[in-house]
């Protein structure tokens, strides 16, 4: 399962790749804008979403119509082979982007302020083709299915105008009790 969870304290991040941004700036959708992850989990320590994880992969999320789209310019170190992005960045990606779709749906299915801290019941990624690693990939994830307290997403990993990888997942609300609540 995939928790969202509370963070560490950032640090400044070198990256190799000459002229590479850090994750969450100018290089992922509007950099003055606050992603779903900023305005509602600014201290998560997730790995693929989490702002304050200084070695994560920060993605930045933002509603778009009935979807949430995401930019993404992976770094050399997350790839299989030169030029190719690693499978299990492509996992984290998805997962991390759909979490945040089904969470953000239920929000405001529910009407609340905060959306409901969610985790990943299940997820299923196809990957369908070689991802390029030279422009930022973008994401784009839509609820199909919800109900009260979960929500089935579907979501894409496009590069260069292909789609290269598919996901659908079950994203759950949990209770008190659970090791994820409140987490974040």
């Amino acid at each position: 399962m995939t928790f969202l969870c509370v963070a560490a304290p950032v640090r400044e991040i070198v990256f190799s790749r000459p002229g590479a941004k850090a994750p969450g700036t100018s290089n992922q959708m509007n950099s003055n804008e606050k992603s779903i992850q900023e305005t509602y989990a600014p201290n998560s320590a997730c790995f693929g979403c989490g702002p304050a994880n200084q070695k994560g992969l920060h993605i930045r999320s933002f509603p778009q119509g009935d979807e949430v789209v995401a930019s993404f310019q992976s770094e050399t170190y997350q790839e299989a082979f030169p030029g190719l992005l690693s499978g299990g960045i492509i996992g984290t990606l998805l997962d991390c982007h759909c979490n945040w779709t089904a969470t953000y749906h239920l929000m405001k299915q529910a009407g609340l302020d905060h959306p409901p801290c969610t985790v990943t019941a299940d997820y299923t990624i196809k990957l369908l083709r070689p991802t390029p690693t030279d422009k930022p990939v973008e994401l784009r994830a839509r609820v199909v299915e919800s109900t009260e307290d979960r929500a089935i997403v579907e979501g894409e990993l496009i590069a260069n105008d292909k789609v290269c990888a598919t996901c659908r997942g079950t994203f759950v609300a949990v209770k008190p009790g659970h090791p994820a609540y409140h987490r974040w």
